[in-house]
């Protein structure tokens, strides 16, 4: 019961032995830039977990370990934002992508604003 209750408060993604679990607020695609590009998705739309949004956690963490790496390897200021430049983009297309796909599947992907 613990275990199910885990997985209905968080996202869990089964890689091989290891379990990776998301929280599920929502947080910013790097800290150090809040605001600065498209904010990383930890909950799926419409509560929906289906292949489109575990193909998007798969992207999401590619690009956090692609990102890791090309900082690692930065030798200057232009190396570092020239990995976050491509960190945003992959972000960016993540968001684009797993958006159209659940608007395709007839998902409300939009705010929905109550109000003036």
């Amino acid at each position: 019961m613990k275990i199910r209750n885990m997985i209905l408060n968080a996202t869990a993604i089964a890689t091989g032995a290891t379990m990776i679990i998301l929280p599920t607020a929502s947080v910013s695609a790097h800290p150090s830039h809040r605001g600065a590009h498209e904010q990383i998705l930890t909950q799926p739309i419409a509560g929906v977990e289906n292949n489109y949004w575990f193909d998007y956690v798969t992207d999401i963490r590619e690009a956090e370990h692609e990102l890791k790496k090309d900082l690692a390897r930065a030798t200057d200021d232009e190396d570092r934002t020239d990995a976050m430049e491509e960190y945003r983009n992959e972000i960016a297309d993540a968001n684009k992508d797993y958006k159209k796909e659940m608007k395709e599947k007839g998902y409300n992907v939009g705010r929905v604003t109550v109000g003036q």
